[in-house]
């Protein structure tokens, strides 16, 4: 990833305003289905905190980013919200979880910091512990506004969660055109 893309007042306000029209509410929805009201959840990669937003009036999110940029905008925007710097690879907090959730986020990770950042998480939630991920579809890998992304397939994901996650539910659906997307669902074994 392009290390200071996310560092910089100025790429922040750029990114937040790209996603002003984006958000997550359909995945969060799906998410509701198999983790309960009330929960603890980990949002990783807030970035302007839309997502964190919707997923609060339901949850209690702790929301994380690795760009101070966005920490300092979150905490800014919701004064009583708890924000922990983390790395979506390494994951450093001793805090535990009833659910982990990103979107797009994850596919900035290369195929090795992705099974890391996977291992991690389940070490993070509690027992029958949910995670809910999206991530977008292909195949290969490119450099997008500086970023590297990671596209990945049904197939491949199942690879990757396969050995710490059952596998509730794994989709594709339309962020910006049908089927560009991922949404990974699963239980903690």
């Amino acid at each position: 990833m392009a290390a200071n893309y996310y560092q910089t007042k100025e790429s922040v306000q750029e990114y937040i305003q790209l996603a002003k029209d984006v958000n997550g509410g359909e995945l969060i929805k799906k998410l509701k289905e198999f983790l309960p009201s009330n929960s603890t959840l980990l949002e990783i990669g807030s970035g302007p905190g839309t997502d964190w937003t919707i997923l609060n009036a339901d949850y209690e999110v702790v929301g994380s980013d690795n760009s101070q940029e966005f920490l300092n905008y979150l905490k800014s925007k919701n004064p009583a919200g708890k924000f922990l710097e983390l790395d979506a690879v390494t994951l450093s907090t001793s805090e535990k979880f009833d659910g982990i959730y990103s979107n797009k986020v994850l596919h900035h990770l290369k195929d090795e910091e992705l099974s890391s950042s996977i291992k991690k998480q389940a070490a993070l939630l509690n027992s029958n512990g949910i995670i809910c991920h999206s991530f977008w579809k292909g195949e290969g890998t490119e450099i997008f506004k500086g970023l590297f992304v990671n596209y990945h397939s049904e197939t491949g994901l199942k690879v990757f969660f396969d050995p710490y996650f059952e596998i509730l539910l794994l989709e594709s659906y339309a962020e910006f055109e049908k089927g560009d997307s991922l949404l990974l669902i699963g239980r903690k074994k």
